[in-house]
């Protein structure tokens, strides 16, 4: 077996902006795995909130030395560099048993889901305006966590009267902010808040009315975290980035919905490899969150299909 890692860079439609800063391109690693005249392909995308870099993921990957299985990679931390190696052990294994991965993996075949398209940070007019040109999509996400969100609430809301808004305030809030904007999050038909508070000052939620769905992000990585979540959120975020990889987040899935919870699949920014596999692990959710695509400039050369539908599953030309 034979493991290799590559930087990629993939440009961005236009600048995308969350509360912690900006970017104008996706730079991902993408990671190949060879076996028996066999080729598995993964991609992880490194992220500096959680420590990551391209350079110490990089290392972590080229740590590993083959052979290995997926249940060897526990060995390393959840985190992009096991997604990558992990979700490119999966589609090795698809291309040596001829199989797709959901028959792998033991579930029913996969259709589309509606996903969310992100609406990047800035001034109100200018989300509006982003927002009145997708009033055509069905489902919204909307980048704030900032003192002056309100007015960007309204906004987006008067840009796009029929879809349906959720939030994603990247732990930019207080909870007093919180509390404040929460029956204005009602009156606007917020369907859903995404991480409003510091996920070291998360406790603040407990006791605190929630009267629209909170759900965990930065507080959420894989089944080690579920115990920390209860009293606190109602939804969890399965990004296979933080859990590290299909495996870890499809045991997620299954505890998190076992325990009460629903379930949000999102992404990091980055292309239709990444995205692949958690197609998968969106099925039925809640909310999906597999938009990174849709906000590139380019993409791989065999990419997810995005329609009314929704994000379709991979073709086996593009992974599993």
């Amino acid at each position: 077996m034979q493991i290799s890692v590559t930087p990629d860079v993939f440009k961005l439609a236009q600048v995308f902006t969350i509360s912690r800063g900006s970017r104008t391109e996706a730079k991902v690693l993408t990671v190949k795995v060879e076996e028996d005249g066999y080729v598995g392909w993964g991609e992880c995308v490194p992220y500096a909130r959680y420590g990551e870099t391209l350079e110490n993921v990089t290392q972590l990957i080229e740590s590993v030395k083959g052979p290995v299985t997926r249940e060897g990679l526990y060995t390393l931390p959840a985190g992009a560099a096991r997604n990558a190696l992990d979700c490119a052990l999966w589609d090795l294994e698809c291309k040596k048993a001829g199989k797709r991965a959901w028959e792998l993996a033991g579930l029913p075949k996969p259709g589309p889901e509606i996903t969310a398209y992100t609406l990047s940070l800035a001034e109100p007019a200018e989300m509006q305006a982003q927002a009145a040109k997708n009033a055509h999509r069905p489902l919204l996400k909307i980048k704030l966590g900032t003192p002056d969100d309100m007015a960007r609430l309204e906004a987006v809301r008067a840009g796009a009267p029929k879809s349906t808004i959720i939030v994603d305030a990247n732990e930019g809030w207080s909870a007093e902010v919180y509390a404040d904007l929460a029956p204005h999050l009602v009156r606007l038909g917020v369907a859903l808040v995404e991480q409003p508070l510091p996920a070291g000052d998360d406790d603040a939620l407990l006791g605190m009315e929630r009267p629209v769905p909170v759900c965990a992000d930065e507080s959420a990585h894989d089944c080690s975290t579920l115990s920390k979540l209860k009293g606190k959120y109602d939804v969890v975020n399965i990004k296979l980035d933080k859990t590290g990889g299909l495996t870890e987040a499809l045991r997620l899935r299954e505890a998190a919905l076992a325990e009460g919870y629903k379930v949000m699949v999102g992404c990091m920014v980055g292309s239709s490899l990444a995205m692949a596999p958690a197609t998968l692990v969106a099925q039925g959710a809640m909310v999906t969150d597999l938009d990174g695509p849709l906000l590139l400039a380019e993409d791989r050369d065999t990419p997810l299909t995005f329609d009314a539908d929704g994000v379709h599953p991979p073709s086996a030309a593009l992974w599993g």
